[in-house]
């Protein structure tokens, strides 16, 4: 088969000519499109009114912003850089110094000594540019910046700076809550660490005091105790008399070891009782002293006809382990003088084995007097000025407890005796509710038996663990 093939001018070599002119005519349009590029750079750039200051308030702003600070950045002295940082150092200062005196006159600090320092910080930070020197060497000049200037200006910016830092925090206490919070708390707590230390120092102080006695009754207890046994016949324990079971006497109970203390208080009572012999007082005291207080009241007989029981603790069978929980709690606990002894409150409970014991007897009044139906409870401290006997007159309607008020304000509230945030405490209890002192109580012994107290008493021991 016949094919046929159209020659054309310059045989073989039309190839490569049309190779070269491809590659001619491409290098033409590269060249073209760098021009126009660079042509609407130049446009751009003769178009955007270009300044040579430092402030960026007077940058350009839009689309050719950022070709903009490129090229001066280029072109630009490597000190202005350095000017433009302490510069903004400077202003972020001043902004924070005219914050903390705006505070300072929201408090109406206006006098302060800190509100004219601020103030007047504020004012050199502003003064410091507006320098003649610095002004026309360093913010007005168009031309590079003098090291040297820039050097000074830098040394006396630092040196506000640093005052002004240190202004701050002097001051950060202040106007920070959080910080006066805190150190409020801090003080808080620090002055009652002081507060309890000076409690239980105070309290042992009493204790002291309380049991000081003149050098002429230093062991009182022990030479009653010789005088008994030196003359046995004399100390012959009496039969029980009628009238320590009487109702329709004045019975009185006192619970102490202090033979003297005990004394005073017998005594002060008949003194000024009208019918002095109508008047029963029922001692109860620890075995150790027991002999010696009942050798003082038959050496000393009370004036009047009144009379005086003495027993001891241990003369009353039911208040054993089995059936009082204080008791309980001591066998097993094996309580310790160092426990008795925590709180400035319990200082004079010094004996681990018989003082709690007193101090709970009052408790169990309605089974230690079974016959009787009123009974006055006196402590051991009280001095009594005037007859007594007009408190068995007084109508409890029906209530337990007759005692002296002494609340007023938060003072002998339950929130100052009892541990409310147990919660079955804070359930059961009010913290406003009025306590009283034991120092004079009149019973109503028949109520407390009607309303089981002793019972209740012993539900609360029973769950102290």
């Amino acid at each position: 088969m016949a094919v046929a093939v159209r020659g054309t001018r310059g045989g073989g070599s039309g190839g490569g000519g049309a190779g070269f002119r491809s590659l001619f005519s491409y290098r033409i349009f590269v060249s073209a499109m760098f021009s126009l590029l660079f042509v609407a750079t130049l446009s751009v750039l003769l178009t955007s009114h270009p300044s040579t200051t430092h402030h960026h308030s007077r940058l350009p702003s839009g689309g050719n912003a950022y070709m903009h600070r490129t090229f001066l950045a280029l072109n630009s002295d490597p000190l202005k850089t350095r000017l433009d940082l302490i510069h903004k150092q400077a202003n972020d200062h001043i902004t924070l110094v005219k914050a903390y005196s705006a505070y300072a006159r929201k408090l109406k600090l206006e006098i302060s000594r800190q509100l004219k320092m601020f103030d007047d910080l504020a004012k050199n930070f502003s003064d410091l540019t507006s320098k003649p020197s610095y002004k026309s060497s360093l913010f007005e000049t168009s031309g590079n910046l003098d090291e040297d200037v820039l050097r000074q200006f830098e040394k006396e910016v630092k040196d506000r700076v640093k005052f002004a830092r240190l202004l701050i925090a002097e001051s950060k206490e202040n106007y920070d809550n959080q910080l006066k919070i805190q150190k409020l708390k801090d003080t808080i707590f620090a002055v009652n660490e002081l507060l309890g230390k000076a409690k239980k120092n105070g309290a042992f102080a009493s204790l002291i005091a309380a049991k000081s006695i003149p050098k002429s009754l230093h062991c009182l207890a022990m030479r009653l105790v010789e005088e008994r046994i030196s003359h046995p016949e004399k100390y012959k324990e009496d039969l029980p008399k009628a009238e320590f079971e009487d109702p329709s006497l004045y019975h009185y109970a006192i619970f102490s070891d202090n033979v003297i203390a005990v004394s005073v208080v017998v005594r002060s009572v008949v003194k000024n009782a009208e019918e002095p012999s109508k008047h029963v007082f029922h001692v109860v005291t620890d075995r150790m002293n027991v002999a010696a207080m009942k050798v003082w009241f038959r050496m000393r007989p009370v004036e009047g006809g009144a009379h005086v029981e003495v027993k001891a603790v241990e003369d009353y069978d039911f208040l054993s382990s089995s059936y009082v929980p204080v008791v309980r709690q001591i066998e097993s606990a094996n309580v310790q003088m160092e426990n008795a002894t925590k709180e400035g409150s319990n200082m004079k409970f010094r004996n681990p084995n018989y003082m709690p014991m007193l101090n709970h007897l009052r408790f169990y009044l309605p089974e230690m007097y079974p016959k009787l139906h009123k009974i006055l409870l006196l402590d051991d401290d009280v001095v009594v000025q005037k007859d007594l006997t007009g408190l068995w007159k007084i109508d409890l309607a029906g209530k337990v407890n007759g005692a002296v008020e002494t609340c007023f304000g938060s003072f002998h509230r339950f929130s100052q005796y009892l541990n409310f945030s147990h919660p079955l405490i804070k359930e059961r209890f009010n913290p406003k509710a009025c306590a009283w002192a034991y120092g004079m109580n009149i019973f109503d012994l028949d109520a407390w038996r009607r309303e089981k107290c002793t019972e209740t008493y012993h539900n609360w021991q029973n769950l102290v663990k």
